[in-house]
């Protein structure tokens, strides 16, 4: 039986998960408007949106969560983030519909320049955003069980290469349809985009065996062993 003290502990761990979770998601949508290049090395480069760059944390938090706290609580985070960006886009177009002031540091125009494609973005983000994450855990849980618990850095990398494709084109394509971006800018922002998310997911692989590794000793799990209740894959 788990101890009254072990449950807090998972419980308060789960909700900094969400926390970051959330607020990278939320984060990305708001300064999605700004684009910015970078030349690594003079090898390729990249011009994509600042919304980029909290972005991947959000599928680095799901495995993590997939990994420890089971498949159903991590599908939790996904759908609480959800909700959390819809009350944000409320919040936002109520700030961007009331009058402002005369003497307002920033003049409803700058505001609504800043945030009037907020509405479109999240939606193209929202679908996108549910469709990746979904496809992200069930891929991740399918090769957890194909490998037995083990190879932790194939799921990890396989289903957020995978998911990340995915978000990346179906956001770039309903931004478009949206008329929030050019349909000329289409192939190169989804190459971007991808390419970048793809270089992320191979860079944050270490930090997710040590979050899993910290997680799992301060918990008490075994190696495959999720909280949900299932048994040790291995």
């Amino acid at each position: 039986m788990k101890s009254p003290d072990r449950i807090v502990l998972q419980e308060r761990l789960f909700l900094v998960l969400a926390a970051v979770f959330i607020a990278a998601l939320v984060v990305s949508n708001l300064i999605f408007q700004k684009f910015f290049t970078w030349s690594p090395f003079g090898i390729y480069t990249f011009e994509i949106s600042v919304g980029i760059l909290p972005y991947p944390i959000t599928f680095l938090v799901t495995d993590i969560t997939s990994e420890i706290y089971g498949r159903r609580r991590a599908n939790q985070m996904v759908i609480a983030g959800f909700f959390a960006s819809l009350f944000i886009l409320g919040i936002v177009l109520l700030a961007d519909a009331v009058p402002q002031t005369s003497w307002s540091p920033v003049s409803g125009e700058m505001f609504h320049k800043v945030f009037g494609l907020f509405g479109p973005a999240v939606f193209a983000s929202m679908a996108a955003y549910l469709t990746a994450q979904f496809i992200d855990i069930r891929v991740y849980h399918f090769w957890k069980r194909l490998t037995n618990g083990r190879h932790l850095w194939l799921r990890n990398n396989g289903s957020t290469i995978f998911s990340q494709l995915v978000d990346t084109v179906l956001v770039v394509l309903l931004l478009c349809l949206t008329g929030a971006i050019g349909w000329e800018r289409f192939w190169g922002l989804v190459e971007n985009g991808f390419l970048f998310k793809v270089l992320v997911a191979l860079a944050d692989t270490p930090v997710l065996y040590l979050a899993v590794g910290l997680l799992r000793r301060a918990l008490g799990l075994a190696p495959g062993e999720e909280i949900a209740g299932e048994q040790p894959l291995a």
